[in-house]
């Protein structure tokens, strides 16, 4: 079995995958600053796409995408502002989405959340 840590970065290089499927460009995985993390910065066309991305192996504290609450919205928002401020991208659209993966032995279903929250 997994640690929490392994698993994260498993889901995550799942969502990377599952995003460039879809034609997104990766711009930034892990993009840390003083106020925390966003874990994948994409481009979809024209429009920047901040993507939360919650695994989990078990359901008994929910379905991943609940873990995306408004604190962590929040912290996602107030990153994702650095991150346009630090590139000067005040002339592009933005959006927040989640890909939430949920693991059960070996096969993964993956939820992808357009447009999650504002």
């Amino acid at each position: 079995m997994q640690n929490t840590k392994a698993l994260g970065k498993s889901g995550e290089d799942r969502a990377v995958t599952f995003l460039e499927q879809k034609g997104y460009s990766i711009i930034r995985k892990n993009y840390r600053t003083a106020d925390g993390e966003i874990d994948i910065i994409a481009r979809d066309g024209d429009t920047i796409v901040f993507v939360e991305v919650k695994t989990r192996r078990s359901l008994s504290f929910g379905v991943p995408e609940a873990g995306v609450d408004f604190r962590k919205q929040k912290q996602i928002k107030k990153i994702a502002g650095q991150f346009i401020s630090h590139y000067q991208l005040f002339d592009r659209n933005c959006r927040y989405d989640i890909v939430a993966l949920y693991y059960e032995g070996t096969a993964v279903e993956i939820k992808y959340i357009k447009n999650a929250f504002y």
